[in-house]
């Protein structure tokens, strides 16, 4: 009984070692279409990645729980990105008068 268990034990993961291929092995059995793709994504995938373990670790050196400071980044994030579509607006807005007073048309006349 003991033989068989560590057999099973021992001889399992060593036979699903065996069998598994590598990651050399797989991408060779893509097709040269899906080769290509994966290739030009990789590193946008690598930068993606390494921008999100590195807000992991500025989060993590807070008190708070990750998620929590996650959540207030986000939060941030949206609140700013909104103040700059609204700034830009504003400035497109500004160009449009600007550009109706040089052509000599009144900014009130509706058409």
């Amino acid at each position: 009984m003991l033989g068989t268990g560590a057999a099973v034990c021992v001889g399992g993961p060593a036979f699903v070692f065996w069998i598994q291929p590598t990651d050399e092995e797989l991408f060779k059995r893509y097709n040269p279409e899906l080769q290509k793709k994966s290739l030009e994504g990789r590193y946008e995938r690598q930068k993606e990645f390494d921008d999100f373990v590195t807000q992991l670790k500025d989060y993590s050196k807070s008190d708070k729980p990750i998620w929590t400071v996650q959540e207030e980044a986000a939060r941030k994030y949206r609140t700013a990105r909104l103040e700059e579509d609204a700034r830009v607006a504003e400035e497109a807005k500004a160009r449009k008068e600007a550009m109706r007073r040089e052509s000599g048309l009144s900014g009130s006349s509706s058409s």
